[in-house]
């Protein structure tokens, strides 16, 4: 089996970058060229890319009750796709430039759920969607206890309408399973945590 590619200085080509849009996101256009695996440089090619910063998702996790806090919001981007656009979603926050992801995990549970989280547990980062966006996630779950959990939450200054959940940890499970919970960082994180339940279980008991 192949080793997978490893560039060095010059294997890829940034010839022009021009910045498109400025709004709460960027939006730039590259002109570049890249090493290709047959040898030889391609040809320059136009690429936008979405400039973002990078994102914190921390799934709550009550290790005594074995049950997980999600959120419920509207999102834009479900408009046209599916029929409702209110989703199914774990706490998340952008990293600020002098932020740490740790610091985002605590603050949103806080802001976004109520809740305070006494432990971390990382789980993986990710780029969702390298293709087009610079956007890379810090994955968490943070321990919890989802005794008097609930209510609505978000901040008025960012439009934030969010209505907190609590759920067994098989109903989350089974709701990836159903094809319900169709957001990205949900679904990798209730699946890690199927595979790692008991020793996260026996560590935060």
């Amino acid at each position: 089996m192949a080793d997978t590619f490893r560039p060095v200085a010059g294997d890829v080509e940034i010839l022009q970058r021009e910045h498109c849009f400025q709004g709460f996101y960027r939006l730039d256009r590259l002109q570049l060229r890249h090493r290709l695996f047959r040898g030889g440089m391609s040809r320059p090619m136009s690429r936008e890319l979405f400039v973002r910063h990078d994102a914190v998702c921390v799934l709550p996790y009550d290790p005594w009750q074995d049950c997980v806090v999600l959120n419920e919001q509207f999102r834009v981007g479900l408009l046209g796709k599916v029929d409702n656009p209110w989703m199914l979603e774990m706490v998340a926050g952008l990293i600020d430039k002098d932020e740490q992801p740790e610091a985002v995990a605590h603050r949103e549970a806080e802001e976004e759920a109520g809740l305070a989280l006494t432990a971390l547990w990382p789980v993986s980062r990710y780029f969702p969607s390298a293709g087009g966006s610079d956007e890379q996630v810090h994955l968490y779950l943070g321990r919890c206890d989802s005794s008097g959990a609930g209510g609505i939450y978000g901040l008025d200054e960012e439009d934030e309408d969010i209505r907190v959940h609590v759920w067994p940890f098989a109903r989350a499970l089974q709701a990836v399973e159903d094809g319900q919970l169709i957001n990205a960082a949900c679904i990798i994180a209730l699946q890690w945590l199927a595979l790692h339940r008991d020793e996260v279980r026996r560590a935060w008991q």
